[in-house]
């Protein structure tokens, strides 16, 4: 398989790995991109599940509570100057006022969904794209429900550019669960506890970690202890009980949360336009336009 220029680019990005490197790896595993990401962690050149995706689309993301409910959303634009702009911004506040109130189960029913004023989701969001002249998509929402024993904890970041929702239960500390979110927003970790950790997962890191360990020179009798170490440290990488507090690094989120009371039941975590990307560059004309200096 013929390697690109976009390919390198890409795992450049998605592992911080030089572009040498970045190539090799590549041409290693036939361009399988998650392979060649496998190969250079186990080399010793990627640090582990720290994938930073490009984000190129723009938008806000935002968080509504009414009651014991609540509602997380996205909306795209694709400059955050429209993100800004007020008729955006009225938008953005009506679309979670309609999630909330319809609580529709995926983006086809909450577009198709119809609105106070007699329009679908979509055709009011067209509406909108008019006035404003930019493309303008619900791109996702999570509705979450609790009762009067439980607390929500929503928290936004730089004005919209990560939401995070979390739900405590069993405690109404509603400022806990602010914190926790806020630690969630910092920190970006996947799981709640080691137990929501699929078997396949904890088998391919050990398999990782073990060939990183082989490579490093390490005796083969001490490489199933370190291992087994640094599965631990992996799992403070992404399970957020296991994680140190942001607001006290000698307290584990897991004790925070149990000295309220309540446990943490579920969280959701929203960053502007991750995982997606406004268009396609060419990798080698945007090296050449900064050696020419354009």
């Amino acid at each position: 398989m013929a390697i690109t220029a976009q390919m390198v680019k890409e795992l450049r990005e998605k592992t911080g790995a030089g572009m040498m490197d970045c190539k090799k790896a590549l041409t290693e595993v036939n361009g399988d991109m998650e392979a060649a990401i496998d190969f250079l962690r186990e080399k010793g050149l990627s640090s582990a599940a720290k994938k930073a995706d490009r984000i190129a689309a723009e938008g806000t993301t935002s968080i509504i509570v009414d009651g014991n409910n609540a509602v997380i959303f996205e909306v795209n634009a694709e400059t955050d100057f429209v993100a800004k702009n007020e008729g955006f911004q009225t938008l953005v506040k009506e679309l979670g006022e309609h999630l909330l109130a319809v609580k529709p189960a995926t983006i086809e029913e909450a577009n198709e969904s119809k609105m106070s004023n007699g329009l679908t989701v979509a055709d009011h969001i067209s509406n909108a794209v008019a006035k404003i002249g930019e493309k303008i998509t619900l791109r996702r929402f999570e509705v979450k429900t609790k009762t009067d024993n439980d607390a929500f904890g929503p928290y936004l970041h730089m004005g919209g550019r990560i939401a995070v929702l979390t739900v405590l239960e069993g405690t109404t500390d509603a400022d806990a669960a602010k914190d926790v979110a806020m630690h969630i927003a910092a920190l970006n970790p996947k799981y709640i506890s080691r137990d929501q950790v699929s078997a396949e997962e904890v088998e391919h890191e050990r398999r990782v970690l073990t060939e990183q360990a082989l490579n490093e020179g390490k005796p083969e009798n001490i490489v199933a202890k370190m291992v087994e170490g640094r599965l631990g440290k992996y799992f403070e990488e992404i399970c957020v009980l296991d994680q140190a507090f942001v607001k006290n690094s000698d307290q584990k989120v897991r004790d925070f949360v149990k000295s309220t009371g309540g446990t943490l039941k579920d969280f959701v975590r929203y960053e502007v336009g991750e995982g997606i990307e406004k268009r396609e560059d060419n990798f080698a004309d945007e090296v050449m336009s900064q050696v020419k200096g354009n």
